[in-house]
């Protein structure tokens, strides 16, 4: 088997319209398909990255909470590819998003830094 490259990235939060609108209007994702499930009393959305298919967005009732930051166990993080660190990370702040002060990473030194999603995911900004 041969895996060709990620397809998608599900994520649940509790409170459908303020995720959706953090990753719409916040981080600039394109919704491309938008669904309520009834039978689940569920949404799902699919956005897009730089045009392609990545994020699943799913509302679930009363989903648990994360149990810690960062160190839960699963998805530790979700990292972006962005051109210019301060200037992604100023746009972020610009939008009352708290951005933790960039960093360096010590076997790449490509810049990087953290924030979290309106259920606090945490979300990483690499610069290439």
């Amino acid at each position: 088997m041969k895996l060709n490259k990620i397809h998608h990235v599900a994520i649940i939060c509790s409170d459908y319209e303020k995720s959706k609108d953090f990753y719409v209007r916040v981080l600039g994702l394109k919704p491309i398909h938008e669904v309520y499930r009834q039978e689940r009393n569920s949404y799902k959305l699919d956005l897009e990255v730089n045009g392609q298919y990545q994020i699943e967005l799913f509302s679930f009732p009363d989903p648990p909470k994360r149990p810690s930051y960062p160190e839960a166990a699963g998805l530790r993080h979700l990292a972006f590819d962005v051109e210019d660190i301060q200037a992604a990370a100023d746009e972020i702040t610009g939008r009352g998003i708290a951005v933790e002060p960039i960093r360096m990473d010590p076997v790449t030194n490509k810049k990087f830094t953290f924030f979290s999603d309106p259920d606090g995911l945490p979300i990483e900004l690499y610069e290439q």
